[in-house]
């Protein structure tokens, strides 16, 4: 029976909770905070209404300057107010900011989780470098408007309409003319933040882009320079810069009509009450000590109506983040917890039965296995062997769970792969990949990764049976020796034999083996063959093997052509029975043609 999201794709879609809306999901990252957040938006509240206080103080002190009043204890209030308000305000900041930052570390620590556990399905269907950028550029927007952005929307909106109550107290001719202005503002705001929010989201698309550009060339650079194709690769770069580039001018656009037009909106303003205001002034229809109060304020409110247009952009930004990083909280994700192995397995070795399965790695995509059904049960030797594209190692695929069978099923110790905890069934697995991948760290922590309790006469031990000897004693700090990026600083045989050790020290009931020769010379594949051999008498050892030399003492073959199993024996057997093996072998000079 196949796996219920490899028969229905939609099934794992629908276990999923539906997706909340942006702001919602906002919220839920900078809530566990709540509490900073409150002080922090009480804090930068307080110093704003020191700002909005200080035109109602200049005016008291123009007035006592009129009635010919002591002016010291108003300048001195008002000098208590300015330094009282800055102070306030900086603590806020502070503390806002503080916690943007730790609102950025919650969602990339949730964020890491979750790439991390995908499916290799999904891995393999998108792009590392766009997921590396939702991990850094997108929770990097995040930081300012799940803090600051919008509490500097609630306390510019409160600031703001206390200054329109003060501003009509003052005078309600005066406050019309404002009004118009604020009216305008918003009306901007309506068309221009909406526009603001899809560039952005497209100027982070752009940028994904780039960096899996740029992933792409770092992936193979001996590659490219060996190809001679730096241009030609700089120039694909170069072009998803310039989309970069682009989509990030329109954000930027965008960001000057609103900065602009409130700017223009808010000069205007102030002409206007200055002609309307000087001419009640003249007529003694209104006080100057108001004239002045009123302009101050109308430009104290400069501040919270901007920073409450930059607030609306910003959030519109993150908006945007949070779709991108919500995202990938929509692809399939494996469940890794601790799981135990089903009752009744036994022991060791582990046996693999595969029965009539069907494989394709997408519905579009053609049939990779069709009805392919092999037995590899208890300790030995099993290589699968055959043409390319033939889908051996598919086989292993299947086997760990990478992929589901589309039909059919693939048992480990009897039961189907699909009612294992992923956790449980990858412990009794040892898998070497074809290209051996090792990664950027020491040689010990390479060795360590499948098996972080070995103790170190176990490390030995696997050390001496893989042949790495001599290369720990060739190394400036033996073990602990960095071995660079994708172990570039060893041979291809040596990474191979890094990630043989790998598997061997997990001690594995199954240990896969996919064309593990294939960059060794002639001494050390005899080597390894000895190792596969040694291993396969209290494991159960499948290869994929080209190289037939490696596997001609193996307990059985298994043929595969076409996505089928042709024929299952021995070496000779196989050379006398089966048209296809006796091609390959008499190739490779194994027997006569």
């Amino acid at each position: 029976m196949a796996c219920p999201d490899a028969r229905d794709p939609g099934h794992a879609a629908r276990l999923r909770s539906a997706p909340k809306a942006p702001l919602r999901r906002l919220w839920e990252h900078a809530s566990p905070h709540w509490r900073v957040l409150v002080l922090g938006a009480v804090l930068t509240f307080l110093g704003g209404v020191t700002s909005l206080a200080q035109p109602l103080l200049a005016k008291y002190v123009i007035d006592a300057l009129a009635a010919g009043d002591p002016i010291l204890g108003p300048v001195l209030t008002l000098t208590a107010v300015i330094l009282g308000g800055a102070l306030v305000g900086a603590l806020g900041a502070f503390l806002l900011e503080r916690t943007g930052q730790s609102v950025v570390l919650g969602v990339r620590r949730n964020l890491v989780g979750r790439l991390v556990r995908l499916r290799v399905a999904e891995v393999d269907r998108l792009k590392p470098g766009d997921l590396v950028a939702r991990l850094t550029a997108d929770t990097t927007l995040l930081r300012t408007v799940a803090t600051s952005g919008i509490t500097n929307l609630f306390t510019s909106t409160v600031l703001l309409l206390g200054g329109i109550v003060v501003m009509a107290v003052l005078d309600w001719l005066l406050f019309l003319v404002a009004a118009g202005m604020i009216i305008v503002v918003a009306l901007l705001m309506g068309v221009v933040l909406p526009r603001i929010g899809a560039a952005t989201q497209a100027a982070q698309a752009a940028l994904g882009e780039m960096g899996s550009r740029l992933e792409r060339i770092f992936g193979a650079f001996r590659t490219v320079k060996a190809s001679s194709s730096e241009e030609a690769e700089t120039a694909r770069l170069d072009a998803a810069a310039v989309e970069s580039w682009r989509r990030g001018v329109a954000v930027a656009g965008w960001t000057a009509v609103s900065g602009t037009a409130t700017w223009l909106a808010v000069n205007i303003a102030f002409l206007s009450i200055l002609a309307v205001g000087g001419g009640r002034v003249a007529a003694g229809e209104l006080p100057v000590s108001s004239l002045i109060a009123f302009l101050l304020l109308l430009f104290y409110l400069m501040e919270p109506i901007s920073t409450l247009t930059q607030s609306a952009t910003e959030l519109q930004t993150g908006l945007a983040a949070v779709r991108r990083v919500d995202e990938v909280a929509d692809l399939d994700r494996e469940d890794t917890s601790p799981g135990t192995a089903p009752a009744g397995s036994p022991g060791n070795p582990a046996s693999v039965v595969f029965d009539d399965v069907v494989f394709r790695y997408h519905p579009d995509l053609p049939t990779v296995h069709h009805g392919v059904s092999f037995e590899a049960s208890g300790s030995g030797l099993t290589a699968l062997v055959g043409p390319s594209g033939a889908g051996k190692t598919t086989v292993f695929s299947l086997v760990e769970r990478f992929y589901d069978a589309t039909s059919g099923s693939v048992r480990l110790d009897g039961t189907d792969v699909c009612e294992w905890p992923l956790a449980a069934l990858r412990a009794q697995i040892g898998y070497v990949e074809q290209d051996a991948p090792v990664l950027d760290g020491t040689l010990r922590e390479n060795l360590l990764m499948a098996a972080p309790e070995a103790t170190g006469e176990e490390l030995e031990e696997t050390v001496r049976r893989a042949r790495l000897s001599d290369l720990v004693s060739r190394l400036p700090e033996g073990l602990d020796s960095a071995i660079g990026h994708r172990g570039v600083t060893i041979s291809g045989g040596e990474r191979q034999r890094v990630a043989i050790a790998r598997a061997l020290l997990r001690r594995p009931r199954l240990l896969l083996m996919d064309e593990a020769t294939s960059q060794l010379d002639a001494a050390n594949e005899g080597a390894l063959k000895e190792v596969m051999l040694d291993a396969a008498r209290h494991t159960n050892v499948i290869v994929v093997a080209h190289r037939l030399s490696t596997v001609t003492s193996a307990d059985r073959i298994v043929v595969m052509d076409a996505g089928r199993v042709r024929a299952v024996g021995t070496h000779e057997e196989l050379v006398a029975t089966d048209g296809l093996y006796r091609d390959l072998a008499a190739g490779q000079l194994l027997t006569a043609s």
